[in-house]
């Protein structure tokens, strides 16, 4: 939930809204864990839809325009709902013209967003009868996210997150520990 996280997810959202259009449907899939743990008290589906409802928020979306959904389950146990596979299923036999899913779960791609959620997503839901399937890549290497991911590091690490926090004092800081660090010799 952190603004500049969520920021960094809008713009990158946005951009490839920019330049492909919008869908009729913006699903937000998080890697999905055993209801069990939902049922322990873990937080983990309640964090999922709030940083689902605060990305909505951030595109200026209502209820109807997006969902969140948990990928990746196996096993015979019950796992937090709704699936997203049996969910591009029946979108695809709705003969909705498009849907963009994204994994806000995922700082980076990998095996997982990339073959499950890109390719085998597309091929559930096109296969259902649906329409145009585009993947949103993770934030990787984008800029905003860099400075996004340094600002959430430089909070944590000076202590306490606190209102007298200086970002611009923090981060003389750190450069002058990198300065004392190459000078006691170490790369980079």
């Amino acid at each position: 939930d952190h603004p500049a996280y969520i920021a960094a997810l809008a713009q990158s959202v946005r951009a490839h809204w920019a330049e492909h259009g919008q869908p009729e449907k913006l699903i937000m899939s998080f890697h999905g864990v055993p209801k069990f743990s939902l049922l322990k008290g873990d937080p983990y589906h309640c964090e999922c839809h709030k940083t689902g409802r605060l990305l909505a928020e951030a595109l200026g979306l209502n209820k109807d325009q997006y969902m969140v959904c948990f990928q990746s389950r196996f096993g015979k146990a019950e796992w937090l709902k709704p699936y997203l596979a049996p969910t591009l299923e029946a979108m695809g036999k709705q003969r909705l013209k498009r849907v963009d899913v994204i994994c806000p779960g995922f700082s980076s791609d990998c095996l997982e967003t990339l073959e499950e959620i890109a390719m085998e997503g597309k091929h559930l839901f096109t296969e259902a009868g649906g329409g145009e399937y585009h993947y949103i890549p993770a934030l990787n290497e984008q800029e905003a996210w860099i400075h996004a991911m340094c600002d959430i590091a430089l909070e944590n690490m000076q202590g306490w997150v606190s209102e007298t926090w200086d970002r611009e004092a923090a981060a003389k800081e750190a450069e002058m520990t990198h300065l004392r660090a190459k000078a006691l010799g170490a790369q980079s």
